[in-house]
């Protein structure tokens, strides 16, 4: 999916690790904003730059931690599957947007191992997922 600009940098940790994580963010001189997040803490750091602490329990944060993938710039990321439960999981409309963005650029067999996991993780969301990967399709076939 092609970059876009964003407020802050997400870090996804075990949320059996986020107490240590927040600690050790806080001693590095990051502070807790005000804002709230239903996943997790957004702070601050001290040149400004923004961190969502995602700790959120999800189910398949074991089977996805340490991350594998990484971008261009050498940051890990999120395999497309569990981006996608990520973001379904949250649902703003940013995230949909997303979601038919990414979907729409993924091929056939990435497709499928993103069926398998939603359906593993999250059944009750397949035929949403469908919906969105058909977006997706309309939307690269019409630019």
């Amino acid at each position: 999916m092609p970059e876009r600009p964003t407020d802050d940098f997400d870090l996804l940790v075990h949320h059996q690790d986020g107490d240590a994580a927040l600690a050790r963010l806080k001693r590095a001189g990051y502070k807790v904003a005000p804002e709230k997040t239903r996943l997790g803490h957004l702070l601050d750091a001290p040149d400004g730059t923004r961190i969502d602490l995602l700790l959120k329990p999800f189910p398949w944060t074991g089977e996805t931690l340490p991350l594998s993938r990484s971008d261009p710039d050498g940051y890990p990321v999120l395999a497309l599957p569990y981006l996608v439960l990520m973001k379904m999981e949250t649902s703003r409309v940013q995230d949909i947007a997303d979601l038919v963005g990414m979907l729409g650029r993924a091929g056939s067999e990435t497709l499928e191992q993103v069926r398998e996991v939603v359906d593993r993780y999250m059944p009750e969301t397949s035929e949403d997922l469908q919906h969105l990967i058909d977006l997706g399709g309309l939307e690269m076939s019409s630019s």
